[in-house]
């Protein structure tokens, strides 16, 4: 079970210690009781099935003779070539898994065709989550090495490393599923502002029933400079048990004046009718702090809505239990929203970052539903407005990848839009590639900034 402590504030140091005291023995009960014997076996699973490449046995059985395709070429094709445009490693054919990028020295084949993006799921149509504006962290751990800490990260207990789940890059939890780990800033303690949204994506997969079942995801809100518990406010926790999907929500958060808890908790079984997680799939995981106010969302779901809760400052994850499906993806801080239309009235044009794609495809994530149905109903509520709507790269891999990719993510952008029923006719998608960047392409933070979208005033 994966508990996401999102906000847990407690009323004072015994009722907190006895709280977290809680906490820390269910999770240990659950562990003694499922590792046992199968520590080993399970550990070398996990190292399977992160690091064992897919497709190996059936390049060989497609090469004709089973003897010679398992000799010297399948062993190549399994060490791979390093892309030159973007770093990406363990590449197996004629262009870069990542970026798409030819292999260095291979002929002049033409590049493959891009498959039609998929139409973005609509779960999010009803969702009330506002993404922040100006993005202060992002990480996607692309550029990261597996088996390394992830450059981005500050340990503050535990163990982690960079691994691959899905096809994704994400931050694991390898030794016993224990972790605490924090964005590495300036000032470690003082990052949040008083309006920010953060975001977070966790895979689940049921059907094992090898030890290590059950885990919890915590995320903690702490402010130093209030009186509260150990530095906290507020927490967050999702439990998860992999042989049936069993899972829930628990929250906590103290109250401004610091004499009361608001708390919650909420069935999260993968069974129910009702619950937003989905199995053998990626789940975005969303807050947002307004000043006093704070909301959890699962999939677009707000589960947590709390309207008094004391200013955080900084927050960090922990990770407790089962490891094998201890990982988190795609992280982003982002400052407060500011309504479109103001927006538009100040600058002539909407920049944002919620809009946001699988890698190296125009397939639109189900989360940017919110953006764009945002988007849609501005232009209902000015029937007079009409956009150029433009795709931003950053400069991580080649024009040749870049400049069609983006120009495919703007059109995707417009068909999502003609299907909220606004007119084609006033919307023009422009892929922009890498040629406009806003901020420089040397630092993290500011490649973040250049992968955007702008809705220009035409």
């Amino acid at each position: 079970m994966i508990i996401v402590s999102v906000l847990v504030l407690s009323t004072g140091v015994a009722s907190g210690q006895s709280l977290l005291k809680n906490l820390g023995e269910r999770a240990k009960k659950a562990l003694e009781e499922k590792v046992g014997e199968k520590v080993e076996q399970a550990v070398g699973e996990v190292v399977d099935k992160v690091t064992t490449p897919k497709g190996k046995d059936a390049k060989a059985e497609k090469a004709g003779k089973p003897e010679e395709a398992a000799a010297q070429p399948v062993a190549a094709s399994a060490a791979g070539w390093t892309c030159e445009e973007c770093g990406k490693e363990g590449n197996t054919g004629n262009f870069c898994e990542e970026c798409g990028a030819k292999k260095p020295g291979a002929g002049a084949t033409a590049a493959p065709s891009r498959p039609a993006p998929k139409k973005a799921e609509t779960a999010y149509a009803k969702s009330d989550f506002v993404p922040g504006d100006e993005i202060f962290f992002e990480d996607d751990f692309a550029n990261e090495k597996l088996g390394e800490f992830p450059s981005q990260w500050d340990l503050m207990s535990g163990y982690a490393e960079v691994g691959s789940v899905d096809g994704r890059k994400v931050i694991s939890f390898t030794d016993d599923g224990y972790a605490e780990i924090q964005p590495l800033m300036n000032d470690q303690k003082h990052f949040l502002p008083d309006v920010f949204t953060l975001e977070f994506d966790v895979y689940l997969e049921t059907g094992e029933g090898d030890g290590f079942n059950d885990s919890s995801l915590e995320v903690v809100f702490g402010n130093p400079d209030l009186p509260n518990w150990n530095g906290r406010v507020s927490w967050a926790d999702l439990w998860f048990r992999a042989t049936d999907g069993g899972a829930s929500m628990h929250w906590t958060a103290q109250k401004p004046n610091g004499g009361d808890d608001t708390y919650g908790e909420k069935d999260l079984y993968l069974e129910s009718t009702d619950s937003p997680l989905k199995d053998n799939d990626w789940n975005h995981f969303a807050f947002s702090f307004n000043k006093r106010a704070l909301k959890g969302y699962v999939n677009g779901v707000r589960v947590i809505n709390i309207p008094n809760a004391k200013v955080p400052s900084h927050f960090w994850f922990i990770h407790q239990g089962a490891y094998k499906y201890g990982s988190i993806s795609n992280v982003r801080l982002a400052k407060g929203a500011v309504p479109l239309y103001d927006r538009l009235t100040s600058d002539g044009k909407i920049i944002t970052y919620a809009i946001t794609f699988e890698t190296g495809k125009a397939d639109l994530k189900p989360e940017s539903m919110v953006e764009i149905n945002r988007i849609a109903q501005l232009m209902k509520e000015n029937p007079g407005l009409s956009f150029e709507v433009q795709g931003h790269c950053d400069s991580t891999g080649s024009d040749r990848v870049n400049d069609p990719l983006s120009q495919a993510r703007a059109e995707a952008i417009v068909a999502a839009l003609v299907e909220q029923d606004i007119a084609s006719s006033r919307l023009t998608p422009v892929g922009k590639g890498s040629h406009e960047p806003i901020a420089s392409n040397s630092t993290d933070e500011g490649r973040a900034k250049n992968r955007r979208v702008e809705f220009v005033k035409k």
